[in-house]
């Protein structure tokens, strides 16, 4: 039996952390305003996370994040406490293995924004990462960070114009369409306004261009969840993310439930108009102790 307490908004009810472990099979977790920010763990979710290895409960961590391997990000959750083995760690850097396979991309040249793991993604899923002076066949946006932002947007916008008005247009490809996310000191800007901004110029210089956008592989998308279904084996998981438009939406969409936790980039407030409203509202990951 699922857990139901009481509704706070139309169809939204508030839950604990201790009934969405007994009431489901599987946990999703998002990453960043979840589990932690930039530079810690958030409340709760140490214990939270040596309880469910100490229980043996099935849990992933899905994060549009495509700056770090899981390896390198599993690294950095032990130097905070979270003890998340890499295998439990999917990426929409992962993605790329999937989207350059069903596209025949392998060998293919790509420009990549971000940093030496968000390149490393491409690689491992047969790409070849070259510089904008180079020619290339794709632009992968990996990460807003790990370059010198104004310098390289510069060259990598020279080199796509010249390769549109050569009239070749290369594939755009976004991992993480996340806009921001929240860090120590309030909200970082994410890897999508970074495409925004691509975006944006392109329509700029080319009014009647069409599919001049980039092609998104993280949350909302299915794929992500997908890969949590191959994994766990059950569609028995509910979500637990604070973003309405990336973590909830998803879950919505591929047909499993959410639980929005307060906190995050959405207001808990906020849901009595949302129009991709979640299942649960969780606001706190600390186990209930009443």
């Amino acid at each position: 039996m699922k857990p139901l307490l009481y509704t706070i908004s139309v169809n939204v009810l508030e839950v604990t952390i201790d009934e969405l472990i007994d009431g489901y099979s599987a946990l999703l977790f998002d990453a960043y305003g979840v589990l932690s920010y930039s530079v810690g763990a958030l409340p709760g979710a140490v214990d939270l996370i040596d309880r469910l290895n100490r229980i043996g409960k099935p849990y992933y961590v899905l994060t549009n994040d495509a700056s770090a391997l899981p390896q390198t990000r599993a690294a950095r959750y032990r130097r905070v406490g979270l003890n998340v083995d890499a295998a439990r760690i999917i990426t929409s850097g992962n993605l790329l293995d999937g989207y350059f396979a069903e596209r025949q991309l392998g060998g293919a040249r790509c420009v990549v924004l971000g940093t030496e793991d968000s390149a490393e993604y491409v690689r491992q899923a047969g790409g070849v990462v070259v510089a904008p002076s180079m020619p290339f066949d794709a632009l992968v946006v990996g990460d807003q960070a790990g370059f010198p932002f104004v310098e390289t947007m510069d060259a990598v916008l020279s080199a796509l114009f010249a390769k549109i008005d050569a009239g070749d247009t290369p594939r755009l490809v976004l991992p993480n369409p996340d806009l921001v996310y929240p860090n120590d000191v309030g909200f970082g800007m994410a890897s999508g306004s970074v495409a925004l901004i691509i975006e944006a110029a392109l329509r700029q210089r080319y009014p009647h261009g069409d599919g001049m956008t980039f092609e998104q592989l993280g949350k909302p998308h299915p794929a992500i969840f997908a890969e949590a279904l191959r994994r766990s084996g059950t569609r028995d998981m509910v979500m637990l993310g604070d973003t309405l438009e990336t973590d909830i939406r998803g879950a919505n969409a591929f047909g499993i439930h959410s639980a929005l936790v307060a906190g995050g980039v959405t207001p808990a407030d906020s849901l009595a108009c949302a129009e991709d409203s979640p299942t649960y509202l969780l606001r706190t990951l600390s186990a209930d102790t009443g």
